[in-house]
């Protein structure tokens, strides 16, 4: 029998970055923006920082080939296309957020998540508390060390064996439902802990109240001790009858159901902005974005300026250095670099626990072919031609050689788009035939926006 026809694969159809709402409402409004953010909006979200003047002018160069491309060839019928450079910046690009989401999802299936259950936990924290993660924004991750440190106890506690090793993935989320500044955890997290031989044993109950309470004194306890308000504020927040704390504990994900796992890792670490819920109404002036929630106070869409709708998103920028992913317990690098070291065998699961299958290698998650094939069901080295395989011949970043290859494409666009219907094709033979002429590199690109 013939071999089985391999599985069809999506042509790659480059992005039109300023098509997209929040590009074209960040290249409409940043500059005025920063011109009247610290009259109207220093107060709401902090004093302007220059980290997000830089990552908004990269983000308005992501995708736009006059800032640079690379030129992919297809060597079976010289058909070629330009794929611009990205930015690489997270918390503002939702395309490169999502890539790096991808890589980061498949290093945590194939490397990092051991073969048992795990259980999101989500802790918030009352609007007071939130005002000085604005203004201190290193606050957060002191905050994630203490709820690990919090969920830790409580499954040592519940298990009554106090060297249990918790695997910890702790995602440090600033926004809310409709970009709001709205700073909480998520935390991935071992459903039980691990002994020191790596038998694991599981969380056998979940106290919601009790976590709660733990995790309210913890918070406030460091608040103090950083010198952040005193011993009687503390104790006063501590009468309140509806403390602003809560921990979330119901979503399980069984040890099996890898799929379950690296989808609810990527809601952890996702974008701070949907595009799918975002309109920009450039005439209007508005800007309509749809919580992700049916019910509550943040559930249904909302209307607001420019302005104020784009201090809200850009408030979510990190600090430079700032981590917004961290590991604890048994995932922290310390104890996985001993583990590995002790017995690389056995390092990668507790021994008395089946492995779980295994998908491609971590080298192959990092191709950026693959990694966009895995996005949007498309191979970018799929030539749209022939279907056959391409290559990156040259990476362009001169901005001389960017101008005449786009003047280049710009024209040929404009003199196929008013061309003139061609007549029938003559009977007669040519005069002479010579050598087939060579294919011309840029004959169907696509058109420059």
């Amino acid at each position: 029998m013939p071999d089985a026809v391999p599985a069809a694969r999506g042509v790659y159809n480059p992005r039109r970055p300023q098509a997209s709402p929040l590009f074209r409402l960040v290249s409409d409004h940043l500059h005025r923006l920063q011109m009247v953010y610290d009259d109207r909006f220093a107060r709401e979200y902090g004093p302007w920082r220059p980290v997000v003047a830089q990552v908004a002018d990269k983000f308005l160069a992501c995708g736009v080939l006059e800032h640079g491309f690379a030129r992919i060839r297809c060597d079976d019928c010289a058909h070629e296309y330009l794929l611009a450079f990205s930015c690489t910046c997270l918390c503002c690009c939702p395309s490169c957020h999502a890539q790096r989401l991808a890589i980061w999802t498949q290093w945590l299936d194939t490397t990092l998540l051991a073969p048992v259950p795990h259980r999101q936990v989500v802790l918030t924290i009352p609007k007071r508390l939130r005002a000085y993660c604005l203004y201190r924004r290193r606050l957060l991750g002191e905050i994630a060390r203490v709820a690990a440190r919090t969920v830790t106890a409580a499954i040592r506690t519940l298990t009554g064996e106090r060297d249990l090793a918790v695997g910890i993935v702790a995602c440090l989320q600033t926004h809310g439902s409709r970009a709001n500044w709205h700073p909480h955890l998520h935390l991935l997290v071992t459903d039980g802990g691990f002994r020191r031989d790596g038998t694991f044993v599981s969380w056998p109950a979940h106290d919601t109240a009790r976590l709660i309470e733990a995790f309210r004194r913890a918070v406030l306890r460091r608040f103090v001790r950083l010198e952040l308000f005193d011993e009687e504020q503390a104790a006063g927040m501590l009468t309140w009858p509806h403390s602003g704390f809560h921990v979330h504990t119901a979503v399980w994900v069984p040890e099996d159901d890898r799929a379950f796992a690296t989808r609810l890792a990527r809601y952890c670490a996702r974008n701070p902005v949907a595009l799918e819920r975002l309109t920009y109404d450039r005439a209007a002036k508005a800007v309509t974005y749809r919580s992700d929630k049916s019910d509550g106070p943040t559930a249904g869409t909302e209307t607001v300026d420019p302005l104020e709708f784009l201090a809200r998103v850009l408030v979510h920028i990190p600090d430079q250095g700032h981590v917004t992913t961290r590991y604890y317990g048994w995932y922290a690098n310390r104890p996985r670099g001993m583990r590995h070291k002790a017995d690389p065998a056995t390092a990668d699961g507790p021994p008395a626990m089946v492995a779980a299958a295994r998908l491609a290698p971590t080298e192959a998650a990092r191709r950026w072919a693959t990694l966009l094939q895995q996005i949007f069901e498309v191979d970018p080295l799929v030539c749209p031609s022939c279907h056959g395989a391409m290559r990156i011949v040259a990476g362009i970043t001169q901005t001389s050689v960017i101008d005449q290859i786009l003047t280049h494409l710009r024209t040929h666009a404009s003199r196929e788009a008013h061309a003139e219907p061609r007549s029938p094709p003559s009977t007669r033979a040519p005069a002479s035939r010579g050598a087939s002429r060579a294919p011309r590199p840029f004959a169907d690109a696509p058109p420059v926006p």
